[in-house]
């Protein structure tokens, strides 16, 4: 009959799971979670470790292209800017607060 009136509550902290006597305020029962073991198979981190170089290099090349192809892309966002102002004199102007009255 007691146990009916406990409250169960998971810790966002730890993710443990608290039983609660609401009545008295007190923690009842705690239960841990069951952590996973760092490294189920050694042989298997050893590859996973050996692999990350292989996605190290490939992330590096395709950052390196971006960035080559960086300047052609501001380039080519100033000329379109520049023709817009050209042909729109009024073009990327904010008007200011007393212009405003």
């Amino acid at each position: 009959m007691m146990a009916a009136n406990l409250i169960e509550v998971k810790c966002p902290c730890c993710d443990s799971t608290l039983k609660v006597d609401p009545k008295l305020s007190v923690v009842i029962s705690h239960v841990e979670p069951v952590k996973a073991r760092p490294i189920e198979d050694l042989n298997a981190a050893v590859a996973q470790l050996k692999g990350e170089a292989g996605r190290r290099e490939e992330q590096f090349q395709k950052s390196f292209a971006a960035e080559k192809n960086q300047g052609q892309v501001l380039n080519r966002k100033f000329d379109e800017l520049l023709k817009q102002a050209k042909s729109d004199p009024d073009f990327g102007k904010k008007p200011r607060e007393f212009d405003l009255d």
